[in-house]
């Protein structure tokens, strides 16, 4: 039963990424064949030849943009997250078709008239996808309510099952029990999934087998070393399996590139946002007369220390004690400019500058206060196993994590970004950025509890 109603959900979602590809190629056919049989004058291809090449190149690359936005995994996240990666999809199409047009037709005298179709086509699109996916998303939770999960706790509580509850429209934590219960085996049966929160090696080991053996679903809350192992590669030198973890980090050519990239798309981006960084720096000093800039020292590659530049968000002086004071959700030390630069993280722009210096990179594990670093590292001495790589302007956990996230789930998902990196991967972090924009919790602020707590530590 727990098999045909997994199966279901992918039935359904297939059907759904079906019926949107056929509405985005719908309407791209439309504005296509609409100019090529006017203006279309090559002599190799008639039109009708070139429709045909344009449109297998539109869905492949509608597909492929769409599966690696993860923009059909309709009822997997939430509304907005799954919107924004379809209106960012299409953005990535559209746009791209346009050079694809111009190039099947050769008609690039028209390359104005091409922006204005696909930049029409791309609003009507991002209508239809917003009208069609709520309600496939509705029907999705409707018809697949959330799984019954049994959480199995070890001995150090955290609050992992409160995130998992949170997401309410997927995850149902139905029962808790210690690991030390006598009755696990018994009770994983009677739910959809099980979910492993930080228990001993040898009991984690036992229920895997155990779920694997019976067909239940298992969610695990990985260790450092785990996520190492998950990197490697499989060996078949001999009769017995074998991982190889080389741990070499980048390599040299990787180093070149992704440092070219920086300084290239550091370079682009001042000039570009040179407008609004102007109005930005305009707008904080009408505010409340002070400085427009805010540097603070903090951590990057192999532990060294530079002066991070950011818009200044908060009033002068905010830490005049000398001691960190985390930003809380309502933090009145923020100012009106602040409250808006900080919503849309353009106080991060400034950034860009380290960039250019070679402080930081576009992509990589956030930079670390000095004195958060030294505490965290305290508690978790693997802490320090982020300065492996430069930090970055976006990164893994800034994507996946929150402004709050815990140190020590920060670290986990700064490792799976350095044990996992490539350059494709930079880039869906890149595009996965600007959906976070559309997540309110990803900018969610420390709760007074948390504040406070931070700031007694660092006494």
């Amino acid at each position: 039963m727990k098999s045909v109603r997994s199966e279901g959900k992918y039935y359904y979602r297939f059907l759904c990424a079906a019926l949107l590809t056929a509405v985005a190629y719908a309407t791209f056919f439309f504005v296509w064949f609409s100019f090529v049989s006017v203006h279309n004058q090559t002599n190799a291809l008639t039109g009708y030849g070139n429709l045909v090449m344009a449109s297998v190149i539109y869905v492949a690359l509608c597909g492929f943009t769409m599966v690696s936005l993860h923009a059909y995994k309709i009822g997997v996240e939430r509304k907005a997250n799954t919107l924004a990666a379809q209106i960012i999809s299409l953005f990535i199409v559209d746009m791209t078709e346009v050079l694809v047009s111009m190039a099947i037709t050769g008609q690039f005298r028209f390359a104005l008239h091409f922006l204005w179709r696909y930049s029409l086509l791309f609003f009507v699109q991002s209508m239809l996808f917003t009208v069609l996916s709520i309600p496939m998303i509705n029907i999705y939770r409707k018809i697949f309510p959330p799984l019954k999960v049994l959480g199995i706790e070890g001995d150090n509580p955290n609050d992992l099952f409160d995130k998992i509850n949170a997401i309410d429209y997927k995850y149902h934590i139905a029962e808790r029990l210690p690991y030390t219960s006598d009755r696990l085996e018994k009770t994983i049966l009677k739910y959809d999934a099980v979910l492993i929160n930080d228990v001993p090696a040898d009991v984690k080991n036992r229920i895997l087998l155990f779920c694997f053996a019976n067909d239940v679903r298992i969610y695990v809350s990985p260790e450092i070393a785990d996520i190492i192992t998950k990197s490697s590669e499989q060996l078949n030198l001999l009769d017995t399996p074998l991982y190889l973890c080389r741990n070499n980090g980048m390599s040299f050519m990787e180093r070149i590139i992704k440092r070219t990239c920086d300084i290239l798309f550091s370079a682009a981006a001042l000039v570009l946002f040179s407008p609004l960084f102007a109005l930005t720096a305009l707008a904080i000093k009408l505010d409340d007369g002070g400085p427009v800039f805010y540097k603070q020292e903090r951590c990057t590659i192999d532990c060294r220390r530079f002066m991070i530049i950011k818009f200044r968000s908060m009033i002068v002086d905010a830490e005049k004690d000398g001691r960190p004071h985390p930003a809380g959700e309502k933090d009145e030390r923020i100012t009106r400019v602040g409250r808006i630069i900080r919503a849309t993280r353009f106080d991060e722009f400034p950034q860009l500058i380290n960039i250019l210096r070679g402080e930081m990179s576009i992509v990589g594990p956030r930079p670390e206060r000095i004195e958060h670093v030294e505490r965290y590292t305290a508690d978790l001495p693997e802490f320090v196993l982020r300065s492996k790589v430069k930090g970055g302007l976006t990164g893994y956990a800034q994507v996946y994590g929150k402004y709050n996230t815990s140190a020590s789930d920060k670290l986990k998902l700064d490792i799976v970004y350095i044990t996992r990196y490539n350059l494709l991967l930079d880039l869906q972090i890149i595009i996965e950025t600007l959906k976070i924009l559309f997540q309110k919790e990803s900018t969610e602020g420390f709760s007074s509890e948390q504040s406070k707590r931070m700031h007694d530590e660092t006494d």
